[in-house]
């Protein structure tokens, strides 16, 4: 292994060693010691070292097996903050954690995508600037940003890939702009993958595999498996929008040109459309929301047609995919059962037996939050795996 600039011979491997420390459970040197079959002087020498960077702190002591109690050490989660960004066609969110992902503050204004990347990412950059201030915290803090958008996204260099509501943003660097006002790295990914993330992150780590997706004025799928985002060759896996639903009329043409497709169906604008057309006065998905909460029997009967709909596309993501979970989030998923009973009608009954025998079906438990909390994660990932610890290491103990 090689070692980064500035660290000693005998540190190179710290970062690995962190690794048994991520999950924030104080440990002894001792036990470090057992879990890495390293040899007690190495583990001393490394203990120490991500304790002057910070990373670790002292969290009280272990029982006395006789003799002195051994100290036991945990991540330092306040060393740095990570700033999250959750960029919608309409909204944006900024958010503030500490390196275990928790929320330290929050703001969601209304924001217009289609203003271009110069305009938003200065006021979501403005707003960060505003939240670390009010946690007491500056730009040194950040370990790093992550930024969830719209529209698919190169990963690797972190520029948006035509975008279809996203007018001025393709091939944008988006990490050269925000990384003029932050410091560490900033990570770009689309945001249903980042919701997908923050939803395994928060509620399902012990479901290898999970599949969410969201189902508002589009419809998209976030793909974890074996606890990893499955992004495709150029970003755009997940992309459930935009395949043909059978059976779908010959008349319904989907915005991206082609005929039938599950967004133009089973999207909120098609179920207004089709609520209006029975007389009802509804806009938006936010409307159809409130006609399933008043109780309207065609909104009731429409987001239960368009749960069968999605349930159809479902069914072979069932069979290829082989999750253990499927969350359905987005706007549309507060009309509750009505549409998750109309996506298991049909995917318990199409796919195969053995795809769903202990597969799950379920609402979004991070509800709105969780294109932050799959941001932070994103980052916290980043800037805390092994070659990251030993880098930061090397420069706090230069």
């Amino acid at each position: 292994m090689t070692a980064p600039v500035g660290l000693p011979p005998a540190l190179v491997g710290t970062g690995d060693l962190f690794q048994l420390l991520r999950d924030g459970r104080p440990r002894t040197r001792g036990e470090l010691s057992t879990l890495s079959s390293l040899a007690r002087s190495t583990i001393t020498t490394r203990v120490d070292a991500l304790l002057a960077s910070g990373l670790l702190a002292p969290v009280g002591e272990a029982a006395s097996t006789g003799g002195r109690p051994p100290t036991r050490f945990a991540l330092n989660r306040h060393d740095r903050v990570v700033l999250a960004i959750d960029l919608g066609a309409s909204h944006a969110t900024v958010a503030v954690s500490d390196l275990s992902g928790e929320v330290l503050g929050e703001r969601t204004v209304a924001c217009d995508i289609a203003d271009g990347p110069e305009i938003v990412l200065d006021r979501v950059a403005d707003i960060g600037t505003e939240l670390l201030a009010d946690l007491g915290r500056t730009v040194p803090d950040v370990a790093g940003v992550g930024i969830g958008v719209p529209g698919p996204v190169e990963h690797a260099t972190g520029r948006p890939a035509n975008p279809p509501i996203m007018p001025g943003w393709h091939d944008v660097d988006v990490p050269e702009r925000l990384g003029r006002r932050f410091s560490g790295p900033v990570l770009v990914d689309n945001d249903v993958n980042l919701m997908a993330l923050g939803e395994y992150v928060t509620s399902w780590q012990s479901s290898r595999h999970l599949l969410l997706v969201k189902v508002a004025t589009g419809i998209g799928a976030g793909i974890v498996t074996d606890g990893r985002l499955l992004r495709g060759a150029l970003g755009s896996a997940g992309d459930l929008g935009h395949v043909q639903v059978a059976g779908a009329p010959a008349d319904v043409v989907c915005r991206c040109g082609n005929i039938g497709c599950l967004e133009a169906v089973a999207a909120g604008p098609a179920i207004a459309a089709t609520l209006r057309a029975k007389g009802l006065d509804v806009e938006g998905s936010q409307g159809i929301v409130d006609a399933v909460a008043a109780g309207e029997i065609a909104a009731l009967q429409a987001v239960r047609e368009a749960g069968r709909d999605l349930g159809s596309v479902l069914a072979t993501c069932v069979n290829l995919l082989n999750p253990s979970v499927i969350v359905i989030g987005g706007k549309l998923s507060e009309a509750g059962e009505y549409l998750l009973a109309g996506v298991r009608e049909v995917v318990y009954q199409r796919s195969l037996p053995l795809a769903t025998n202990d597969l799950r079906i379920v609402s979004t438990s991070a509800g709105s939050r969780g294109g932050i909390l799959g941001a932070s994660a994103m980052v916290i990932d980043a800037v805390l795996a092994p070659r990251a610890v030993d880098a930061y290491v090397a420069s706090r103990t230069a």
